[in-house]
């Protein structure tokens, strides 16, 4: 009598169990591009992707970078070549903008990597309005018309920085 009491129970955990391995499961860190909207073609922005900033001091680094990898500190950001990101010694240049959005243009445009160059961008001067929705690092046309992708991104809400990892040389911003 007792295992047909059972039964139902039996019969309806096994049910909850198949209707939820029906959906995927919810990864314990999800990448921030993973969480971002789907982008239609030729990329879009809202003004409500890009949070608003007290504008920072315009800075422009140039250096030299080769084989071994280097730091590129431009205003409140940082570029990082890991060793081995490029063949040979490239000068490059970043440029932070003064303006009321986080963002770096890094030329020369279209330089690749043999493995992804780290971007860490502050948010800490942007205004969230509240959100903890965590920031990501997106790829923008120059004028910042339209955002063309998410980058693989991770927010560190304590420093109010943001990282992600660059396969060429563009405009990025921080965006949500």
């Amino acid at each position: 009598m007792k295992a047909t009491r059972l039964l139902p129970g039996v019969l309806l955990g096994g049910a909850m169990v198949a209707l939820l391995s029906c959906t995927e499961p919810a990864p314990l860190g999800v990448a921030r591009h993973e969480l971002a909207p789907p982008l239609p073609p030729g990329g879009s922005l809202e003004p409500s992707l890009l949070p608003w900033c007290a504008p920072l001091p315009y800075d422009s680094v140039t250096a030299t970078i080769g084989p071994a990898g280097g730091v590129l500190p431009v205003g409140a950001h940082v570029l990082v070549f890991l060793p081995n990101s490029l063949d040979s010694a490239v000068t490059v240049t970043a440029v932070a903008p003064s303006d009321t959005v986080s963002r770096v243009r890094l030329e020369p445009q279209g330089l690749s990597f043999h493995q992804p160059v780290l971007l860490v961008m502050s948010y800490a001067t942007c205004n969230l309005l509240g959100s903890t929705h965590p920031l990501s690092l997106v790829y923008t046309t120059p004028d910042l018309a339209a955002i063309l992708d998410y980058l693989p991104s991770m927010d560190d809400a304590d420093s109010k920085t943001v990282t992600g990892h660059l396969k060429h040389f563009s405009d990025y911003a921080v965006a949500w």
